[in-house]
């Protein structure tokens, strides 16, 4: 009998010892790591390996079609077969690349006709509204027009605040277009061309507009409505992907400048 009881007794533990190991096997294949897999952050700058994402590389080139065609991480992780956190995690990483490489460029200054416009992006809250509601992340925009767009998150829209951007990215004797607040009525004294447009009275008079920045805005907010919300420290990385966006007009582009700068 008592040798039947120790039979068992090897027995369970062994089958305990098995589960416990193939639980520990599946935890570590959060996102079928294999071997002969790429990594993403050996293709981005050290400061970005701050987690290490391994996916195979026919996967990878999955995931960065759906990137470019605007299909969620989670969704393109349920495509492809993958853990959507890893999915998450990719997104992420692409968008920090692209944060990277316009960050590079972002020395380039404009010329010639260029628009100018402040935005403000956050939740819907009670009380004050625009930009001076509480919370609300201010975006100032340049656009060079048939060129690129360039955005950057500032502090207030007040005109000390632009002003230092607009001269560190406008070249002078420029052609500026703005509306009608008062913060950018220093532009007619700082060696600027500078035309208004009243919007309460109209929207364009012929190439006096900014409907162009204004376009830009309508697609961000369009892309990011998605998300239902966004947190303040993700905000800059998600505004970036849509400057690309813009700023590279169609898919298979973007597609291939992605893959370059991704090395994928």
């Amino acid at each position: 009998m008592r040798d039947r009881q120790g039979r068992l007794f090897i027995y369970l533990k062994q089958l305990i010892l098995n589960v416990s190991t193939h639980r520990a096997a599946h935890k570590a294949r959060p996102c079928d790591i294999k071997r002969g897999c790429t990594r993403l952050a050996d293709m981005l700058p050290s400061k970005y390996e701050d987690n290490a994402l391994q996916i195979k590389e026919k996967i990878q080139k999955e995931l960065l079609r759906f990137f470019v065609l605007e299909v969620t991480a989670r969704s393109a992780a349920d495509i492809v077969g993958i853990h959507p956190n890893s999915a998450v995690l990719f997104y992420r990483k692409i968008r920090m690349a692209i944060s990277h490489h316009l960050a590079l460029a972002a020395d380039e200054v404009f010329e010639g006709s260029v628009e100018l416009d402040e935005s403000c992006f956050g939740g819907r809250r009670k009380g004050c509204r625009g930009c001076g509601a509480a919370g609300k992340v201010v975006v100032f925009g340049i656009l060079k027009r048939n060129g690129r767009v360039y955005t950057v998150v500032v502090d207030n829209a007040k005109s000390d605040t632009l002003m230092t951007v607009i001269k560190q990215k406008i070249m002078p004797d420029s052609i500026v277009y703005t509306d009608s607040l008062s913060s950018y009525d220093k532009l007619d004294v700082s060696g600027f061309i500078h035309h208004r447009i009243n919007h309460s009275k109209e929207f364009s008079d012929r190439r006096n507009h900014i409907n162009g920045i204004g376009n830009f805005w309508n697609q961000v907010k369009r892309v990011l409505r998605k998300y239902n919300g966004i947190d303040r420290k993700s905000f800059l990385l998600f505004l970036k992907e849509c400057e690309f966006r813009f700023n590279f007009g169609t898919p298979s582009r973007q597609l291939k400048i992605l893959r370059d700068w991704c090395g994928i």
